[in-house]
């Protein structure tokens, strides 16, 4: 349920009574100095009483909203100077005194913190759309979303104190008028419940998206509230008599344990339900305990215990100790069928990873004095995904792409790989060996030309694992190679990456970056057989203003190069909307071109034309129709005697084609078992291979006939095939 923070006691005359508060401040934290703490409290006071205006969030006033935001703040261990932030924070934000006097009477360490506060507040101003509500939901909102995140890589305090500050805001939402109350639960659902989770505080997280959930769902989150409530006798009965019996089990095997209910989300019983699909009542965390213990081994003997008593449910089991969550996130998951059939999960972890997964990054502040810098290296490693933000802002104003990155970065999974001196790197599903090497520095990404990863050398669109040792081989030369920003050759999946590689060659000369993509698309188009182009037509059709400005949009990476030459290939004579080879063919009647005119058809083994290409039909003395190429010399013989027709590749079929491919490579030993794993891992059929050698030169042609479906598939196996050492090129060939 939804965390009831304690309410702070009021004198006749409206003033909060700041001593027993101060009290317990001491209590939790004898280090601090007090008397520091009571004058920014005092200065708080005396700055509302003299604006005589109270806070626009709520009935409270600045003053006694900031002493709330300082006792969520003392929960996070959050030392002198962010305390005295939070509870000036909002006197500030409030024009009731000023940053300047506040550096005067606290400091520039708290007017900084202060400051860093304020632009944060700029998310408020984060429009979410007219439309309705949908959690799990994210609209574009970059400026924004950046702003906040470069102010929290200056220093975490300022997100802690403004986590704090909206948990506050959100706890007395009841106050608003209705729309209020559903902007403030979107913008805390969308950016700092996530940014809580991130940085691995747990309580605040699941308050926060329970509140949000309360406004955002009203009717679902009142559902299942009365569904916990009319159980919670029951519930409660039944998890007494589990605990009793466990604990005993405990005790006979000398492990001690502290075992306390868990508290029950309502947001995420909510999700559960909607992504499994199950009702309530099959709810596994509706009953749950969390089991503490001393050390990481009885963690396993804990678990041992359990599942000797009660039967573990298959697939339900996570070990977050062996493998943890992105945020540190550690402990072992698990859910049994314990008395009467019902069904239990339970938490077990030390006190040491109780306290993480509660606190986060709070858990480890350990400052300099009186600099005020964070020593701890957990916390350098949970910041470092911050300072990257920082980064992207300074390198690109505009980069395409990064919003959703930003957006989507603090809620996904991530995977960890290592370097070959041992530190580990966390980036997301799917990451290169390019994307980790611009990841690691700039500089590394440009001067990448190789990749090592568990000590052998892979391609560089490899993707990475956990687990995975990664070395990055560099060359002298600093320029990234252009292919990299082909989405189709899957060299780059972060938009971080893309950005910075789009960003080098948009500072190169222009007529370079002309020269070199009207280089790329004739490569591109010469693999795939396609000659005699009429590039103006193209540009036309592509929008481009002249021919220039397409090859300079594919220089510097604007035009996505598998889309350009989809539209060649259609310009060769295929319809206005036949942009790709992607069909599926019709079961029942096998018919995938319009105009055979209810004959039967073959795929021709001379010319084997492919979904895009310009076709023609020739019909033999069977009435069959063969399929040719346009110009295939079968077809332009057969002409002499009028039996072409025309045909057309029907829209929205599809099915895979031969294609004829030629492979130019020095002989080695191995390179037929590499140019064909190169086609079981695309899942691409080779039909046949045959091999041409050349003794005296010690050259070798294999000539191949695969099945494709997709253009960009078989540009994509063209362009790893000219990878693997010893080749030299690898080309569709047409033939007559």
């Amino acid at each position: 349920m939804v965390k009831v923070k304690r309410e702070y006691r009021f004198t006749t005359n409206g003033s909060a009574d700041l001593e027993p508060w101060l009290a317990e401040i001491a209590e939790r934290h004898p280090d601090l100095d007090i008397q520091e703490i009571r004058a920014v409290c005092e200065l708080s006071e005396q700055a509302e009483k003299k604006a005589q205006v109270t806070d626009d969030d709520s009935s409270r006033g600045s003053y006694q909203m900031g002493l709330e935001i300082a006792d969520i703040l003392s929960d996070l261990n959050v030392n002198g100077d962010g305390l005295k932030a939070g509870i000036i924070y909002r006197a500030v934000r409030e024009n009731q005194i000023t940053l300047n006097h506040v550096r005067k009477q606290c400091g520039d360490q708290v007017a900084h913190l202060v400051e860093g506060v304020l632009r944060m507040a700029a998310i408020s101003s984060i429009k979410f759309g007219d439309r309705k509500p949908v959690l799990g939901e994210r609209i574009d909102q970059l400026e924004q979303a950046r702003r906040m995140l470069v102010a929290l890589v200056d220093d975490v305090r300022v997100a802690l104190i403004k986590l704090a500050e909206r948990t506050c805001a959100i706890r007395m939402n009841t106050s608003r008028d209705p729309h209020e109350q559903i902007t403030l639960a979107r913008e805390v659902f969308e950016i700092y419940a996530p940014l809580a989770h991130r940085l691995g505080i747990g309580h605040l997280k699941w308050e926060l998206e329970d509140l949000a959930f309360r406004y955002l769902e009203p009717l679902s989150y009142k559902r299942i509230a009365k569904l916990l409530d009319e159980k919670r006798i029951s519930r409660q009965d039944y998890i007494d008599q589990f605990l009793i019996e466990l604990t005993k089990k405990l005790q006979s095997v000398n492990i001690d344990a502290r075992l306390e209910g868990r508290a029950k989300h309502i947001y995420s019983i909510w999700n559960k339900m909607r992504h499994k699909g199950i009702t309530f009542s099959e709810v596994y965390d509706v009953r749950a305990i969390r089991l503490l213990v001393d050390d990481e081994n009885d963690c396993y003997r804990a678990l041992g215990v359990v599942h000797n008593l009660w039967r573990n449910i298959p697939g339900e089991f996570d070990d977050y100790i062996a493998n943890p969550k992105e945020n540190g996130y550690r402990s072992l998951h698990t859910a049994v069928i314990g008395p009467d059939g019902k069904v239990f999960e339970i938490q077990i972890r030390t006190e040491e990873m109780h306290e993480e997964a509660e606190y986060g990054v709070c858990s480890h502040w350990l400052y300099k004095v009186p600099e005020g810098k964070i020593q701890s290296e957990m916390y350098e490693e949970r910041l470092e995904w911050l300072r990257q933000i920082l980064d992207w802002q300074d390198e690109f104003d505009d980069a395409p792409g990064l919003a959703k990155e930003i957006l989507d970065d603090v809620a996904m999974d991530r995977v960890y790989m290592y370097t070959p001196e041992g530190h580990v790197v966390d980036m997301s599903p799917g990451s290169t060996p390019v994307d980790f090497a611009y990841r690691v520095h700039t500089e590394v990404g440009h001067k990448c030309r190789g990749a090592k990863v568990n000590g052998r050398v892979v391609p560089l669109n490899t993707s990475l694992k956990s687990g995975d040792q990664v070395e990055i081989i560099n060359g002298d030369e600093v320029a990234p190679r252009r292919e990299w920003l082909h989405e189709h050759l899957g060299y780059v999946s972060t938009s971080r990456a893309r950005a910075k590689i789009q960003a080098w060659f948009g500072q190169r000369e222009k007529k370079k970056n002309i020269d070199d993509g009207k280089k790329l698309l004739v490569d591109e188009l010469s693999r795939l057989g396609v000659e005699n182009l009429d590039f103006q037509q193209l540009a036309e059709k592509l929008s481009e203003p002249s021919l220039e400005a397409l090859f300079y949009a594919i220089g510097v990476g604007a035009q996505e190069t598998s889309e350009v030459v989809d539209r060649a290939v259609q310009l060769a004579g295929a319809p206005d909307n036949q942009l790709t080879l992607g069909f599926v063919e019709n079961d029942n009647d096998k018919v995938i071109l319009s105009g055979l005119g209810g004959m039967d058809y073959v795929i021709s083994d001379c010319c084997k034309p492919l979904p895009g290409d310009s076709i023609v039909g020739v019909i033999d003395d069977d009435s069959v129709v063969n399929v040719h190429l346009q110009d295939c010399l079968q077809a332009l013989k057969a002409d002499i005697y009028g039996r072409l027709i025309r045909l057309d590749w029907q829209e929205g079929v599809s099915s895979t084609f031969p294609v004829n491919i030629d492979v130019t490579a020095y002989d080695r030993s191995g390179l037929l078992y590499d140019i064909t794993s190169i086609f079981m891992r695309e899942d691409t059929n080779v039909l046949s291979i045959q091999t041409v050698s050349n003794k005296q030169n010690n050259m070798v042609i294999l000539k191949m006939v695969i099945e494709v479906t997709k253009l960009s598939r078989l540009l994509g196996a063209l362009e790893r095939i000219e990878q693997l050492p010893n080749v030299i090129n690898a080309r569709r060939t047409i033939t007559s």
